[in-house]
């Protein structure tokens, strides 16, 4: 889609945290059990609390009978396997590890026993050294050592100290139980002093900040309100929604003005525990039979949970579209979360394009003195001058200036700040969060120019889009910019004003490379706009007639760090060969006879540690490496994606590239280069997750660098990344009632600014196992246990990954059946929330990163890896598991009105050749591809209306785009294609395929419910799952 759509949405750019970002790390964590619990001797010093009463279940267990669900009594299975499930729960002193992400206990390693191999198979590991840990480490725990005051509920703290890096993890052989071990927990340090505050404003990015009425007041009485899980300002509700309980009024003693009453868990209880009362089972809790119920897919996309939160904080809560938890009900212990079977972690998308986000302007940011988290929503305020912290229950004293509410212009009044009344805002910072000047931005271009390379005419592409949209890069007067090209040797350009041309500066000594005019090479964009210009217009045909093959890419890059290390800034790095010479030379690994081989792919980790060494090098001087891989021919993607990996960039991967025999993928590139040129961009970040006193984060997944126990370094941060992190339980909650997780990105913007962008998510705490499931988000443990999966396919093998996944659903299942489920019966049995976790995991198996049997290219494989760490949850979803609508048929009801548009919104069909018919079209949305399949007795009115063709016989094999066509049904289908477009930043290239065309082999195989030569039919998956759960 085109940029415009995200424009000046974000705040600024990147920003200025706690010093330089010098490791980059994967946010989606993969440890050997999905909840690991705490090492024994890591434990939080912090003494244990009293234990009180257990937190009110959202949901009254004892209305948990499934109404009786009727079964066909198939005596179908499948052929027995040679692998057979070992009992679910391991003698309680002996370390059995199997293939699973989860683990039991403390001191009890995960249990995972693999579908189809032998029932030992090696767990989920992540270690930092592996090429898909991409940034996977196990930080150290971060905990708060303070007592807190009153059992409200904690958050873990994130501080600007610097922490020690995080410990490499051993990795364990293959069929040996394996636990992900935690390091020391990080010792605090003392928050800087602040001084007296200035003046503040606050504005929103699309306009002034405004303020909303209904999210504004919440004055009650004379009272301050509590922001607590007590907080409530409503009665009980005549009919609660499932996910909705009752707000119950907290009583006041007698108190000064502005004395806020203490909020105990006894009085918080009713109000949590208000569905109690209902008498019908909620939605998500209902019983789904998976072997009678075939027709599971809502009509449109998956809505995430919605939290058992009071009506005021859930109101107050963060978009899912940002910060979402895979459980939106958090356990009370670790030995809980073990018994659900169900992973814990957080999926964030933080520098996400924003249509309204609320920017402060101020020179004191109120933040608690002791774990230093930003005020936000869920703090409480005890009077009108001192609020408590909602992670560790610290009481601090309100700033003077945090006194006047800018939107009202009233004084007296902090808990009406923006800073308070939203979860998601974005702070200008003042100077005490800069260790040096902004950073300008800088944007380094590193071209391959090989004969290879020229002959795909990828040079015309980028020398044109850059052409085009210079004006448009991110930044002010003090951009630069710089241009590198090489084949067997490495080309500098000089841009120095005041020349009449540029000058190239050739560079063979690719063992020493060396700068041969430092001052000249950076130049800046609007002084020398024009002899940037001259470069891109005489490039494409400056090496029209090399005939030079070798491709030099480690001695370019040592260049462009050496070019950019006084500034940090961003390289744009094309490839479309191996690199066969100098530093970072690689050789051929892939062998294509092996492709379809059932064993284990080999070669998905890196070569050499080179590039891997490099990022790290350049993440330390705050830069940032993206790899554009054009080719047709194996590259190596697992060695040449840790440049990016490390170093927080991101990987572009185009197979089989040429602007003249695959002109879809040049399509495709032009629209992606270009919103990668003029999308928004941060410079020199940090990223710090903190969570309530209790919880720990114990691994990362996504592009970045692990710099201490919660610290991420992200040289750069573009809108388009996303991250995990998964959590355990270290100490129990037992006194809580709900739990905090907070996100500040701080970085430095296009134009100049520092900025700390902070996200706060608030969940419940439950007691029972029925509230674990019903809140479960189906689609985000998903994706957290596809980045885990990454990481076991590295450190282990790629079928005890499968297998891993596998057992993932079993597990879960087994769970819900034997501890939940009052009375048994027969069938595949799972809640609501779950029921399309079991087509998920299938799905996930025949995803290209996963799947076996298949000429599958190890490039491509590798790459289906990296956006499985990368993407953000709703891109990725699709990708795994594409959404399929019929579109002859298409009417205006139920259609969206947007801008003046009509959009109709056709029904999602299951994925099997069941649903298509020959008399249709039907478009499936695989997330970077869209195909139109045109049944071959299609209506002639569809034929000639929407594709402008008399038959089915005069549809082009190679159809890329629509006509426009001045028909209703014309319209309808250009309107709903569009607007899936513009539902994500990059651009889904059309194919319009009949029977006889090539890539319809394609979109069959993305029909994840029928069988494959490799691969069981959904409902053959549903009686694996049965088989080995009734074991």
């Amino acid at each position: 889609m085109s940029s415009s759509g995200f424009a000046s949405q974000n705040g600024a750019g990147a920003t200025y945290a706690n010093g330089l970002s010098q490791n980059p790390v994967a946010l989606y964590p993969s440890n050997q059990g999905y909840m690991t619990p705490p090492q024994p001797g890591y434990l939080n010093a912090m003494p244990a609390k009293a234990p009180t009463p257990p937190a009110p279940s959202c949901y009254n267990p004892s209305r948990q009978q499934p109404s009786p669900v009727a079964m066909s009594q198939h005596p179908l299975s499948l052929p027995s396997s040679p692998n057979h499930r070992p009992a679910l729960v391991p003698p309680a002193h002996t370390p059995p590890l199997t293939n699973s992400f989860y683990q039991q206990h403390p001191q009890q390693p995960p249990r995972w026993p693999p579908p189809a191999v032998n029932h030992a198979s090696p767990a989920l590991i992540s270690t930092p050294q592996q090429p898909y840990s991409t940034g996977t480490s196990t930080p150290l725990v971060f905990q708060n050592t303070m007592q807190s005051p009153a059992p409200l509920p904690p958050y873990s703290a994130l501080n600007n100290t610097h922490m020690p890096a995080a410990p490499a993890l051993n990795i364990v052989a293959p069929h040996t139980h394996h636990s992900f071990g935690k390091p020391p927990a990080a010792l605090r340090g003392t928050p800087p002093p602040s001084g007296p505050p200035p003046p503040l404003v606050t504005h929103n990015d699309a306009g002034p900040y405004s303020a909303q009425p209904g999210a504004m007041n919440r004055l009650m009485g004379t009272a301050y309100p509590s922001l607590q899980p007590a907080y409530q300002s409503v009665p009980t509700p005549q009919k609660p929604p499932h996910m909705q309980p009752a707000a119950q009024p907290y009583s006041t003693a007698a108190a000064p003005q502005y004395q806020q009453p203490t909020v105990s868990a006894a009085q918080l209880g009713p109000s949590l525990a208000a569905l109690n009362l209902q008498s019908q089972m909620p939605e998500a809790l209902r019983v789904v039979n998976l072997l009678q119920e075939r027709s599971l897919l809502p009509p449109g996309a998956v809505t995430p949970p919605t939290p058992c939160l009071p009506q005021d904080l859930q109101r107050l809560n963060c978009s899912p579209e940002v910060f979402r938890c895979t459980l939106t009900s958090i356990p009370q212990t670790q030995t809980l979360l073990n018994k659900a079977k169900l992973p814990l972690g957080l999926l964030l998308h933080p520098f996400k394009d924003l249509s309204q986000l609320p920017v402060v302007t101020s020179s004191t940011i109120v933040r608690c003195r002791s774990c230093r988290t930003y005020i936000n929503p869920f703090v409480s305020f005890l009077d009108q001058r001192r609020w408590k912290c909602n992670l560790c229950y610290r009481v601090n004293d309100v700033p003077e200036e945090f006194m006047y509410n800018p939107v009202s212009r009233s004084y007296g009044e902090p808990h009406k700040r923006p800073e308070v009344q939203n979860a998601t805002i974005e702070f200008i910072a003042p100077s005490e969060y800069m260790l040096r000047p902004p950073q300008p931005a800088v944007y380094l271009f590193v071209l391959d120019v090989s004969h290879n390379a020229v002959e795909t005419g990828y040079l015309d592409v980028v020398c044109q889009s850059l052409l085009d949209n210079l004006n448009s890069l991110p930044g002010d007067a003090r951009t630069k910019i710089g241009f590198i090209t090489f084949d067997s040797t490495i080309h500098f350009y000089n841009l120095q004003e005041g020349l009449s041309q540029p000058q190239m500066l050739i560079v063979s000594d690719i063992e020493d490379v060396f700068l041969p005019t430092p001052d000249s090479l950076l130049v800046n964009l609007s002084e020398c706009k024009e002899l940037v210009q001259d470069l891109l217009r005489s490039l494409p045909q400056m090496f029209s007639k090399t005939m030079e093959t070798q491709s030099a890419l480690g001695p370019a890059l040592q260049g462009a760090f050496k070019l950019l290390s006084p500034t940090g800034g961003r390289v744009s790095v094309f490839q479309t060969q191996l690199p066969a010479v100098g530093a970072g030379a690689l050789k051929p690994r892939e062998e294509p006879s092996q492709r379809a081989a059932v064993k284990d792919v080999q070669h998905l980790s890196p070569a050499t540690d080179f590039y891997k060494k490099l990022a790290l090098d350049c993440s330390g001087q705050q830069i940032a490496v993206d790899l554009f891989l054009l080719s047709a021919q194996y590259c190596d993607l697992a060695s040449l994606g840790c440049i990016s990996r490390y170093s927080a960039g991101c990987v572009y991967y185009y197979p089989s590239y040429h602007n003249h025999h695959n002109p879809s993928q040049t399509e495709r590139f032009q629209k992606d280069f270009k919103r990668y040129l003029t999308r928004k961009i941060g410079f020199e970040a940090v990223m710090r997750i903190r969570c309530t006193k209790g919880l720990s984060i114990h691994t990362f997944h996504g592009n970045f660098f692990v710099r201490s126990t919660d610290l991420l370094s992200l040289p750069n941060v573009n809108p388009d990344a996303g991250f995990a992190v998964q959590m355990s339980i270290e100490e129990n909650l037992l006194d809580m009632q709900v739990v905090s997780f907070q996100a500040a990105l701080l970085y430095t913007s296009s134009k100049g600014e520092r900025r700390i962008r902070v996200h706060t998510l608030c969940l419940p705490v439950v007691s029972s196992l029925s509230d674990i499931f019903a809140g479960a988000d189906v689609q985000a443990v998903t994706a957290l246990l596809a980045s885990m999966a990454v990481d076991r396919s590295v450190s282990a093998s790629l079928s005890d990954a499968r297998d891993a996944l596998t057992n993932a659903a079993i597990d879960s299942l087994t769970s819900y059946r034997t501890s939940v489920l009052t009375i048994q019966q027969p069938g595949l049995l799972s809640p609501a929330c779950l029921c399309l976790f079991p087509l998920y995991i299938l799905a996930l198996l025949k995803y290209k990163a996963f799947r076996t049997g298949t000429s599958a290219r190890l490039d491509e494989r590798v790459f289906a890896m990296c956006q499985l760490k990368y993407q953000p949850l709703a891109y990725l979803m699709l990708m795994v598991h594409p959404a399929l609508y019929r579109v002859d048929n298409m009417t205006d009801e139920g259609a969206l009105n947007i801008n003046e548009r009509t959009v109709p919104q056709p029904r999602v069909l299951q994925l099997t050749v069941e649903k298509l018919s020959g008399d249709g079209a039907f478009l499936m949305d695989h997330g970077t591809v869209l195909y139109l399949w045109i049944g071959r007795n299609c209506s002639p009115t569809f034929l000639t209306q929407v594709l402008g063709v008399q038959s089915y016989a005069a549809v082009p094999q190679n159809m890329k785009q629509l006509p426009e066509l001045d028909t209703t049904e014309s319209s309808r289908i250009r309107a709903f294609i569009d607007w899936l477009r513009e539902q994500r930043p990059f651009y889904p290239i059309l194919h319009i395929i009949k029977d006889e065309s090539e890539l319809k082999a394609e979109f069959m195989h993305n029909m994840t419910e029928d069988r494959t030569e490799s691969a069981l039919s959904y409902y053959e998956f549903l009686l694996h799952l049965q088989q080995q759960i009734s074991k």
